[in-house]
C-alpha cells in the first residue's frame, strides 16, 4: 500500500499567509455584519448599503413587530388575559378544526404553518393598491398574538389589525397601497401551534417571509 508523501515545509503555507488570510476572513465577515446583518436584522444601517438593498426597511418592520409583541405580552401578563382565555374557554373555542376538503376547495391557497411556543412567522401577499382578499386563519390548539400589516416602496407601512390569544380570524383585506401584504404570528402558549391560512382573491405571489 503506498501512502502519499507528508508535504514539506516549504510546501506548507506560512504564518504570514495564515495571518493574511485569517485577517481578510474577519474582515470580510464585519462587511456582511454591517451592511446585510445589522440592517436586516436591527435597522443599523451605518454605512448606507442597506438603504440601497431595501434591507433597512425590513429591519425597522422586525423591529416594530418585535416590539409589538413584546408590549402585547407584557399587557397580557398583567390583565392575566392568556391563564383566563386559556382555562375559561370551552374545548370547542379553544381548538378549531381544520378545513375539510369541500371548503379547501373554495379557497385559492391553502398555507400550514408551524410554530413551537415562543416561535413566530410572517407570511406575505404581494398585491396591487385596491386589490381586495378574503383569508381564514386557524389554530389546531393553543393561541397566537397576530397582526395584520403592509409595507412597500418609499417606506410605507401600516397595520390593519392586531390580535392577542387569538385561536382564529377572517375577513376581507384590502391593500391601501402596492407592496406586501400579510400576517405575523407569534406563539405565546405553552404548546406547538400549527396555523391553517385559506386565502383568495387579487394578489400575485405568497411568500413566507419569517
Amino acid at each position: 500500500m503506498y501512502n502519499e508523501d507528508m508535504p514539506t515545509r516549504a510546501e506548507l503555507p506560512s504564518s504570514r499567509k495564515l495571518i493574511r488570510s485569517t485577517v481578510i476572513a474577519i474582515l470580510a465577515a464585519i462587511a456582511l455584519l454591517v451592511t446585510v446583518v445589522l440592517p436586516a436584522e436591527y435597522a443599523i444601517d451605518p454605512t448606507g448599503v442597506g438603504k440601497v438593498l431595501g434591507l433597512t426597511e425590513m429591519g425597522q418592520i422586525k423591529q416594530q413587530l418585535a416590539e409589538e409583541a413584546e408590549i402585547a405580552e407584557a399587557a397580557e401578563i398583567a390583565e392575566g388575559t392568556v391563564n383566563a382565555s386559556v382555562g375559561d374557554a370551552a374545548p370547542s373555542e379553544a381548538i378549531q378544526p381544520a378545513p375539510t376538503e369541500a371548503q379547501k376547495q373554495n379557497w385559492q391557497d391553502v398555507v400550514t404553518v408551524t410554530l413551537a411556543p415562543g416561535e413566530a412567522a410572517e407570511v406575505k401577499l404581494t398585491m396591487e393598491k385596491d386589490g381586495i382578499a378574503q383569508y381564514e386563519w386557524v389554530t389546531n390548539q393553543g393561541h397566537l398574538n397576530s397582526d395584520l400589516h403592509a409595507d412597500g416602496s418609499g417606506r410605507a407601512f401600516i397595520s390593519y389589525r392586531k390580535g392577542r390569544a387569538e385561536v382564529t380570524d377572517a375577513g376581507e383585506l384590502t391593500a391601501e397601497f402596492d407592496g406586501s401584504h400579510g400576517w405575523f404570528w407569534r406563539n405565546r402558549s405553552d404548546v406547538t401551534v400549527e396555523i391553517t391560512l385559506n386565502i383568495r382573491g387579487a394578489y400575485s405571489d405568497i411568500k413566507r417571509m419569517l
